[in-house]
This record gives C-alpha cells, sequence and structure tokens, in this order.
C-alpha cells in the first residue's frame, strides 16, 4: 500500500472517528477527495476499495461510498490492554501478540524482525512469485512439501538419526504439531508429565484438552529423576512433553547421563515422549538428543521455524515412527484439509536451502552469546540473577531479589509498556513466584529502566 493510499484511508478513519461522519453519511466523492487531499482519483479508488474490504465503509452502485453501521467500532487506537485480567500462560500470550507499536517486549517469545533473515526471505519470495499458479492457489498436500521433507530428513541423518522422508510429516506450526499428537494420544483425564517449569503453551494445550498435568522439577541437567520415576509410578502418564535442548524457560540443556536414564525409565513404564526442538539450531553445538538416542522407538521429535526465520511464515514438522506420522496425517487431514501452506513451506524450503541462512544463524548465535553476557551483567546490577548462563538460545530464566512477586512486577512494568513473562505462567506446580524468563534479543536499553522502577513500586 502506497503512503498516499494510507494517507487518504487514515483521513476517512479519523473523520468517522472524530464523528465528522457518522454512520450512514455519505463519505466525501473520489474526485472532491482527490482535490482536497492533492492526490489522483485512483489513489483514493484503491483506498475506498481497502475500507470496503475493512468494513470501515460500504458501496451503493450509482450513489457512492457510505459509512458503515458498525464503523463506529472502528477505532484509531490499539485495544486497551487488560490489566485486570489473571496473569496465566494465555496472559502473557495475549499481551505479547496484541502489543501495539512502541511496547517493549522483554517477556515475549520470538526474536525482533531485524534478528532474522529478512534479505532470504524477501529472495524467496520473488523466487515464489515467478512459481506455478499451482503453488500460490491449491491446497496443500496432505504430508506438506516433499523438497522439504527431505531435506529435514537430511539433517536428521547428518545428527546421526536416519529418517526416511515418509517419517516427517509437515504442519502448519509447531503449537498445531503438539496438539495433533495429544489429540491423536491422549484422552480426558489422561495424565501428562511437564518440567516445572516448562513452556508455558504446553500447559494452555493441555488444559484445553481436558488432561491432568503432573510437574517434575526441572534441574540444570533435565528433570529431577527421582520425582520423574515417582511420578511414572503413582499417575501413569501417557506423554511427557520436553525440551531436551535450550529448555524453555531455563535455557538448560538434557545431560547425556539424565538422557539414558529417562530413556530407560520410558520403556519400563511404557512412556512416550514428545520432544520438541525449535530451538536447535541456536546451540553452538549439538547436545544429547533424546530421539537420537531412542531412534524414534518411543520418542517423537517436533519442531517449528518460528524462532528462527519467520514467524509469519509458520511451518511445523513432526519425526516419528511411520505408523504414526500416517495416523497423524490423517488426523491433519480431518482437522485442517492437508498441511501447511505450500506457500509458507516454499519459503522455509527456499531459506533454509539457501547459502546464506547457515551464515545468518552463525552470526545470530554469536549476537545472543553477546546479549546474553551483557544482560546477564545489567541484570545482577538490579538483584536480577540469571539461574545460569546457557550456552545459547535467547532466554534468561532469572531469580527476583528477596520479597519481589514476578506477578506484581508483570502488572507494574505493563502499566509502563513493558511485557514480562512471570515465572508462575512456566510452573503448574506455583514453584517460580519469584522467577521471570527474559529474552535477551527484545532487551534494549529502556527495558532495564522500567525494570529498575518496577522493582522500585511494585510489592
Amino acid at each position: 500500500m502506497t503512503n498516499r493510499t494510507t494517507q487518504v484511508m487514515d483521513a476517512i478513519r479519523r473523520m468517522i472517528a472524530e464523528q465528522t461522519l457518522l454512520a450512514g453519511e455519505r463519505v466525501p466523492s473520489i474526485r472532491s477527495l482527490a482535490a482536497r487531499m492533492s492526490v489522483s482519483p485512483s489513489t483514493v479508488v484503491e483506498a475506498y476499495d481497502r475500507l470496503v474490504a475493512d468494513g470501515v465503509i460500504r458501496s451503493r452502485p450509482g450513489s457512492g461510498f457510505y459509512v458503515a453501521d458498525r464503523a463506529a467500532f472502528t477505532s484509531l487506537q490499539p485495544p486497551a490492554t487488560d490489566l485486570d485480567r489473571s496473569v496465566d500462560p494465555l496472559w502473557v500470550s495475549r499481551q505479547s501478540l496484541d502489543a501495539a507499536p512502541g511496547v517493549l517486549k522483554p517477556g515475549c517469545g520470538w526474536m525482533p524482525p531485524d534478528w532474522m533473515p529478512q534479505a532470504a526471505i524477501r529472495r524467496a519470495l520473488r523466487q515464489i512469485s515467478r512459481s506455478d499458479d499451482a503453488l500460490l492457489a491449491d491446497y496443500g498436500s496432505s504430508r506438506g512439501e516433499q523438497d522439504l521433507r527431505h531435506l529435514l530428513a537430511r539433517q536428521c541423518a547428518e545428527e546421526g538419526l536416519p529418517v526416511d522422508p515418509d517419517m516427517v510429516l509437515l504442519t502448519g506450526s509447531g503449537s498445531q504439531t503438539l496438539d495433533l499428537i495429544c489429540r491423536l494420544l491422549l484422552r480426558p483425564g489422561d495424565a501428562v508429565l511437564v518440567d516445572d517449569p516448562c513452556y508455558f503453551n504446553f500447559q494452555a494445550l493441555l488444559r484445553v484438552l481436558g488432561v491432568r498435568i503432573v510437574s517434575v522439577p526441572f534441574t540444570r541437567d533435565g528433570p529431577d529423576l527421582g520425582a520423574f520415576a515417582e511420578a511414572l509410578e503413582v499417575h501413569r502418564p501417557r506423554l511427557y512433553l520436553t525440551n531436551s535442548a535450550l529448555h524453555n524457560p531455563t535455557g538448560a540443556t538434557l545431560s547425556a547421563q539424565t538422557a539414558h536414564r529417562l530413556l530407560l525409565l520410558a520403556a519400563e513404564r511404557d512412556l512416550t515422549i514428545v520432544e520438541d526442538d525449535t530451538f536447535a539450531p541456536l546451540e553452538p553445538d549439538l547436545s544429547p538428543r533424546l530421539a537420537i538416542l531412542d531412534g524414534l522407538q518411543r520418542v517423537i521429535r517436533i519442531g517449528s521455524f518460528s524462532k528462527t526465520l519467520s514467524a509469519a511464515a509458520r511451518c511445523g514438522y513432526v519425526i516419528a515412527r511411520p505408523e504414526l506420522v500416517e495416523a497423524l496425517t490423517d488426523l491433519q487431514v480431518a482437522t485442517n484439509f492437508g498441511g501447511p501452506s505450500p506457500v509458507a513451506a516454499e519459503i522455509v524450503r527456499i531459506t533454509l536451502a539457501d547459502g546464506s541462512y547457515r551464515k545468518h544463524i552463525a552470526a545470530t548465535r554469536t549476537r545472543l552469546a553477546r546479549a546474553r553476557r551483557e544482560a546477564g551483567q545489567r541484570l545482577e546490577r538490579l538483584g536480577i540473577v540469571p539461574w545460569l548462563m546457557p550456552r545459547g538460545g535467547f532466554y534468561l530464566w532469572c531469580q527476583l531479589p528477596e520479597g519481589k512477586d514476578a506477578q506484581s512486577l508483570a502488572r507494574t512494568a505493563l502499566e509502563r509498556g513493558t511485557i514480562l513473562a512471570p515465572g508462575n505462567v512456566f510452573s503448574a506446580a506455583g514453584t517460580a513466584g519469584d522467577f521471570i524468563r527474559l529474552n535477551v534479543s527484545q532487551m534494549v536499553p529502556a527495558v532495564y529502566e522500567d525494570l529498575a522502577e518496577a522493582l522500585r513500586t511494585s510489592a
């Protein structure tokens, strides 16, 4: 959209917001508004067409354009932030996703746009614009784009996990992948193990599905094995959801000893493990992986490209035994009528195959290492102490000064326009009330100022 088209649209929206134009009234004619704003009639036509599409105005053939009856609901202002809503996993997600421009987001779960491989994505989009019509118009295949599945299979083989491309299923996102697995393998009332703390959307999804969440304390080497074995004995869970590499939210890495013991316990109790590998590209080198050690016998590997490539071109994947992939494919067709958007999958494939992507990831690892060190130093001066210094990724799991409550801090910071992720949204057992997760890629100088002020004024 051109700047002049945007100016025309904003002018009409402003007239409606200020009630210069009321519902049902005729908006200025194309020629009169073009003359008034010194733009071409075609610019006004484009602006009006877009306003019709947005539901702001409506067209009456032969009569002109009129303010839509529901235009009073249209506002130039972003929706107000809900400060009264309960601080839970969905609170953090919605605050981050719906944040207005200028809001600081150290509590969000992704890197800023200028940290992503923009040039490679634009090259992919230009290539796609010259592709066959079918790519731009057809449904995706049931398993997803074949060349991308082959690429992911080759990457697995390089890590020591040989898989056939038919063991790779592409999905609409990492979250959709987990939803499919849980729908397939769980029934209401089943128990599912998660780490304490764990990725908060694990909990949000499991609650929607009506299953029992059982949390196990997480250490710097992985889950507490004694508590894990006890939970298996008492609760007989069907699944265990975890991140082995660059654990979310702690940034910890599973040790080889813990990995081996976990797999022995899982075999004894017929437990299926879902290993979320989304952050793997941000590791400096490969750490122990349950899927590799297990050979996909009882481990399912899932992941996506939202954290390292683009959250706008969403595409997830699952790598598992053939019979599981077959069942998940049927479920994906039933719920989504095919795999991910072919355009999104092609953006991912072209970008991953671009030689510049590996260089970008290497540079991002270096940039994140600097950001983690700097953030750790500046936070400690505020009395906020990282639980550990991760070997990769962009999260720091931090303990607040004694007597400070993370939820209170998050509410106070939000009033100043800064979104934080308080610890108990990650803890099903509510054991992390004095922790917050911070994203070092989002830690601009103003964040530290807001944190200092929020610490001073919050309970």
